[in-house]
């Protein structure tokens, strides 16, 4: 098999699942926000500075910007905070009255944002003043229970306050005018915000924020599962149907999915979180705007994931990118599943070509389960929650060190190493994935590692997550 140019150099076991602080920081900002928090749903049309927004109120670029509309398609939730109240912060794509079908979902999207918000902002461009599909969008939220604020937005100066005037005639009230872009009058907003919100319910006692228990976020155990793939073979499909809501919008034109959306999922195996990402397509074919921070998104998705779902088309066998794809989630160090998805359009033929495609174009990601699956119909998905239990298990598996050292002692009597090295003492150090320390007289050939590793492998059955081999010379 042969690598793309720009495809990761596959690491050795003792290489993978780097936590560098940019890798850190990225996982703490992608933790979902707190079950129970109050909800605010940020709407509008397009391109009046939503995602800016809610960039500014966090304090940092976790929603896709660019200066052209249609960026944001899917809900994105983060958790939010002003003077000590948490809150849960909606991003939505802009809502458009009339358009193409894909336009029509994300309206759907922004309306089901707001019939679960607790307040509701409406975004509007304060330079163009109040359009035809603003006073559509305020007819809507007339009728909202939650109370609505308008947000006069790109009002940078003084010179245009008077601007915010004109959006009086919206009938939701007297407008707030701010700059998103550059934080001007954000805090006004806020302080507005935070007074529309329900009163806060006490929580049992070390339950909640400011108490001396953990934050549910750091203690629900959630499992990351990042749904990975090329453009357009049902990833958001998938994770619609195994999230039981249309949360991710899905069309059939390439790309329709910007940024990562995750949701925990309550299962038999425990708590899942399922993270739908970008698809991801060679670096030459991706543009420098939103696309491009799209990709970044979905591979720090892949690097902080505990699990990889790799949807492949079924209908177009595995590609090239595939196995880019594959290296990628393999050099990350988290155990993937296979899914080949529209499996119910092929024939008998076309089966067993593509099975036999993946023994031979995927057979570096080893014992890696395979899924036949239709997201679309949902046939064979029933079998993918099984299947994560048992690679979660293997993942977190423990092993006690008399059981490591004596396979390894059996595996050196039954081959010792070359030039006299041996290992004197091994022991597992960390799970997530298994990471196992042999502490060695002299240096041990890759070749050997690799003997070794294999025989882990086979003695405690972890085919299918990776395996972390950590050798400490001692003097």
């Amino acid at each position: 098999m042969t690598a793309a140019d720009d495809a990761p150099a596959r690491p050795t076991a003792a290489a993978r699942k780097p936590q560098s602080p940019a890798a850190a920081a990225a996982a703490r900002a992608e933790v979902p926000p707190r079950p129970g928090l109050p909800v605010v749903a940020i709407v509008g049309r397009p391109n009046v500075g939503k995602s800016t927004l809610v960039n500014r109120i966090i304090g940092r670029r976790e929603a896709i910007v660019e200066e052209r509309p249609g960026v944001t398609r899917d809900r994105k939730e983060v958790e939010a905070e002003w003077n000590g109240r948490a809150f849960t912060l909606v991003d939505t794509g802009g809502w458009l009255a009339r358009g193409s079908e894909l336009d029509e979902k994300v309206s759907r999207q922004s309306e089901q944002a707001i019939a679960s918000a607790d307040a509701i902002l409406l975004v509007v461009d304060a330079t163009t003043g109040a359009t035809e599909d603003d006073d559509r969008v305020a007819r809507i939220l007339r009728g909202a229970t939650a109370p609505v604020l308008v947000v006069a937005n790109k009002v940078d100066g003084e010179s245009r306050e008077h601007l915010v005037w004109d959006l009086l005639r919206l009938g939701l009230g007297d407008p707030h005018p701010v700059s998103a872009l550059h934080g001007r009058g954000t805090g006004d907003l806020l302080d507005a915000v935070v007074d529309a919100l329900p009163d806060e319910v006490d929580d049992a006692p070390g339950d909640g924020p400011g108490t001396d228990g953990p934050p549910v976020a750091d203690a629900d155990g959630a499992v990351a599962v990042a749904i990975v793939g090329r453009p357009n073979v049902g990833k958001s499909t998938l994770f619609n149907r195994l999230i039981g809501e249309e949360r991710a919008v899905v069309h059939d034109l390439a790309g329709t999915t910007r940024d990562s959306v995750d949701t925990v999922v309550e299962t038999d195996a425990g708590p899942l979180r399922f993270v739908d990402t970008a698809g991801m397509r060679r670096r030459a074919r991706t543009s420098e705007g939103a696309e491009y921070y799209s990709l970044v998104r979905a591979l720090q998705s892949v690097d902080t994931a505990d699990v990889a779902l790799l949807v492949i088309d079924a209908t177009e066998g595995i590609t090239h990118q595939d196995q880019r794809l594959a290296e990628r989630v393999d050099a990350a160090g988290c155990p993937v599943v296979l899914l080949l998805n529209k499996w119910e359009r092929l024939d008998a033929e076309a089966r067993k070509h593509v099975t036999d495609d993946v023994a031979r174009r995927l057979a570096f990601v080893g014992e890696a389960p395979v899924l036949k699956i239709s997201a679309l119909t949902g046939k064979g998905v029933d079998r993918l929650l099984p299947t994560l239990a048992g690679t979660i298990s293997q993942y977190r598996r423990r092993v006690p060190t008399r059981r490591v050292n004596e396979v390894i002692g059996a595996a050196q009597a039954a081959q010792p190493a070359p030039h006299g090295a041996r290992v004197l003492y091994a022991t597992q150090g960390a799970t997530d994935p298994p990471t196992f320390t042999l502490f060695t007289n002299k240096d041990l050939a890759p070749t050997y590692l690799r003997y070794l590793e294999r025989t882990l492998r086979d003695a405690f059955d972890l085919h299918q997550t990776a395996v972390k081999i950590r050798v400490r010379r001692r003097s």
